[in-house]
């Protein structure tokens, strides 16, 4: 078609040329291509790239979605971590404040415990030192008893055997030694009665 329009064209000298006209037939042709085509587009391409371009629209629209739903998380583990940090350092706080209270009350009960034991040891000690001076009374009683008796005996001048009587003469001895009622006037007057029955019997035995 082309080649006959510019045949057509190109005969210069031509009396009445006539003007160019299209080929009808090739015309129609590639109208309804055109429109064939445009169908194709309309109906196949159109709609991919109109569902491609949704779904990327769609997928970047979920991505910041996603995004943002990723920000609240994290700034809610963000708060969460933050809080579980402040209860930690207060229980920790918690945890001091009872250990030391703790402490404190321990050295308290060490404290009274071990005045207690000391407490205690002292009473056992006096006791102990009760019960020996109480033994080492008996003991020097006892002692004293049996000096006294001997003593008793050489100021009599007799023998004091019986017990019952030396029980007696002991206490009563103790007693008077005790309140401080012996006197050397008292042991003396024995002593003097006692000399002239040593001169006497000399005297008896010369006779």
């Amino acid at each position: 078609m082309a080649a006959r329009v510019i045949a057509e064209a190109g005969a210069p000298g031509e009396a009445g040329s006539k003007p160019i006209l299209p080929y009808w037939p090739e015309l129609v042709f590639g109208l309804i291509a055109f429109g064939i085509f445009y169908w194709v587009v309309k109906t196949k391409v159109v709609p991919k790239l109109e569902q491609a371009y949704a779904e990327r629209t769609a997928a970047i629209e979920g991505g910041m979605a996603q995004a943002e739903e990723a920000q609240k998380q994290a700034e809610a583990a963000k708060s969460q971590y933050e809080a579980q940090l402040a209860e930690a350092r207060a229980e920790a706080a918690q945890i001091r404040e009872d250990a030391r209270a703790q402490g404190a009350t321990i050295i308290a009960e060490s404290r009274e415990e071990a005045g207690a034991e000391a407490t205690r040891i002292t009473d056992s000690a006096h006791k102990s030192i009760e019960a020996e001076r109480q033994q080492a009374a008996v003991s020097l009683r006892s002692d004293v008893g049996r000096m006294s008796t001997d003593l008793a005996s050489r100021i009599v001048g007799e023998s004091l055997e019986d017990e019952t009587r030396q029980r007696g003469i002991v206490e009563r001895f103790l007693a008077d030694l005790e309140a401080g009622q012996v006197t050397r006037e008292k042991a003396s007057a024995p002593q003097g009665g006692a000399t002239p029955s040593a001169g006497a019997s000399p005297a008896g035995t010369g006779s």
